[in-house]
């Protein structure tokens, strides 16, 4: 009787244990290298504007620098610099305002992720739009 519970689809079981010691070792290595990470703060990360390439007004980000934290495996943490950190605003398809508050967003290379932003939304004031006057027109 045992044996034969045992002996009965024995290639199915095989398999399923096969299966589930493949899932079981995936599982441990995802959560080993979640749980070998190092955090690192970048301080005054310099926040820049993007705009329609026909928009050429200037606009006025406060602050315009950020605080950054990220996370990933300890190398490519220690590897890092500043200049790979990309934080921007997208002020595409505004029309003249003040005090508008945008968020902050940050593009890290991969490997690389995101713990917090310092301060996470900014204020952008963006000046009015002009009628075009010609240099011939100036007074």
């Amino acid at each position: 009787m045992f044996r034969d519970i045992l002996s009965r689809n024995f290639g199915w079981k095989l398999l399923s244990l096969a299966l589930a010691v493949a899932i079981w070792v995936a599982v441990k290595t995802v959560s080993a290298e979640r749980g070998n990470q190092s955090e690192r703060t970048f301080l005054n990360v310099p926040a820049q504007i993007v705009s329609g390439t026909a928009d050429v007004r200037t606009f006025r980000i406060e602050p315009n620098e950020v605080r950054v934290t990220v996370k990933g495996l300890p190398d490519s943490i220690r590897t890092l610099v500043a200049r790979e950190i990309k934080v921007f605003v997208d002020v595409t398809g505004l029309e003249t305002t003040q005090n508008l508050v945008k968020q902050v967003d940050v593009s890290l290379p991969n490997g690389v992720a995101v713990v917090n932003v310092e301060p996470a939304n900014v204020q952008i004031t963006i000046p009015p739009r002009g009628p075009m006057r010609s240099p011939a027109n100036n007074p």
